[in-house]
């Protein structure tokens, strides 16, 4: 059976990749994130979750190394993580009472084969509006500095939303489950196969 990497620091990654109860490794790949210019959102996704999973790939043969990036897009612009609270509240403020598509691209490498896939998800959030007090709240409580978007989904996030629209809500918190047990099966490594 083939063995299991996780290349990112992520904690939230790391608490969805649990749920599968496949045993694994976890390293953080240190990566430029920043985007090309004129580089669109899905192609940053799809360069970035590859980038993840190739840098673990020399330090890990004989294994498959899931790598995973999201970006937040707004108005066709592609948001990242904010560089502090002002950022995160003006991201907010722009999001009250609007849309905003969370893309997520999910790269696997089999370094036994010299092989990989990568995939891109979508999910919807619909924000509702929201006071400049409410954002200010939010931030101050759950410094979501680490999150497209400026929020955490998985906690008190939840609570800046008028509705959800996508797949698969676990590509919202930036590891699609579904799609990855897919690409897992199709690899050899059944989520529910034995151990």
């Amino acid at each position: 059976m083939p063995r299991l990497v996780l290349a990112s620091g992520s904690r939230f990654r790391r608490q969805l990749l649990d749920r599968l109860e496949i045993p694994y490794a976890w390293d953080s790949p240190a990566i430029d994130e920043a985007p090309r210019p004129g580089e669109s959102p899905r192609a940053l996704v799809h360069r970035l979750s590859l980038a993840k999973a190739e840098r673990l790939a020399a330090d890990w043969p004989d294994h498959l190394i899931i790598g995973s990036d999201q970006v937040a897009v707004f108005d066709g612009e592609a948001l990242g993580k904010p560089a502090d609270e002002a950022a995160a509240r003006a991201q907010l403020a722009r999001f009250s009472g609007r849309r905003v598509s969370f893309l997520t691209g999910l790269a696997l490498i089999d370094t036994r084969h010299a092989s990989h896939r990568v995939c891109h998800e979508r999910y919807d959030v619909i924000f509702r509006p929201l006071s400049e007090a409410e954002i200010a709240r939010y931030v101050a409580r759950e410094r979501p500095l680490d999150a497209a978007g400026s929020f955490h989904m998985e906690g008190l996030g939840i609570s800046l939303f008028e509705r959800l629209e996508g797949d698969d809500p676990n590509t919202l918190i930036g590891l699609p489950l579904i799609r990855l047990c897919q690409l897992l099966r199709e690899a050899g490594l059944d989520p529910l196969g034995p151990r």
